[in-house]
């Protein structure tokens, strides 16, 4: 009879189980940021606004159509209007981590800040539970791994240039084909991802660039 303890299949999971998961896509997640700090400067967002702005935003989408909405000559008010638009999805998300998290208020606040989609994928534990360690551990090595890159991006976005040209472009697209594959455990699963795809399909000759 196998020891519980020993046994990886049944130990509870812990916050280096979220490291050790998210590494590959905290990897991917850099990039991103560079590609963010990047378009922040050629906004003219400044070197200060970019990080502070990654610091208590984390998000990626939002952040990306906030800059590229203000490096056209957008308002503020526009800008805010399409940020909170695709944050949207974390509200649902959020309701289906909270009955999860636990602790102090201060507690729920930190793991509900680092409740991301790579984050919350991971720390999924069927059934509609969430193990709020490996979201922690998951969730502050992507902050830190956003935030790094965002710095790196804004520090040298004038060596960098053109995110393209290092195929930092394709980070984002690249994180979540990943998230998408580990979840494709049914029929039902693959359905919805096919459903998704579909619709995405038939809406991109109709939605601007990077919508």
């Amino acid at each position: 009879m196998s020891d519980p303890a020993r046994d990886p299949a049944r130990r509870e999971r812990t916050h280096r189980d979220g490291v050790r998961a998210v590494a590959p896509l905290a990897i991917a997640v850099a990039g991103f940021g560079v590609s963010f700090g990047v378009l922040a400067r050629a906004a003219d967002m400044g070197t200060l606004a970019p990080i502070v702005m990654s610091m208590t935003t984390f998000a990626g989408s939002a952040q990306f159509a906030a800059a590229s909405i203000l490096g056209v000559g957008g308002t503020v008010a526009s800008a805010i209007t399409a940020a909170v638009l695709l944050n949207a999805r974390y509200g649902p998300i959020g309701v289906s981590v909270a009955p999860s998290l636990t602790g102090r208020w201060w507690s729920r606040f930190l793991h509900a800040q680092l409740t991301v989609d790579e984050s919350w994928a991971i720390a999924a534990e069927g059934e509609g539970r969430f193990n709020p360690r490996v979201l922690l551990g998951a969730g502050v090595t992507l902050y830190v791994s956003w935030v790094g890159g965002t710095v790196l991006g804004v520090a040298f976005g004038d060596v960098i240039g053109d995110p393209s040209r290092w195929g930092l472009d394709a980070a984002f697209p690249a994180l979540f084909l990943a998230l998408l594959v580990a979840q494709l455990r049914g029929r039902q699963a693959v359905a919805a991802a096919a459903l998704g795809a579909g619709i995405a399909l038939a809406l991109t000759p109709f939605t601007p660039a990077g919508v």
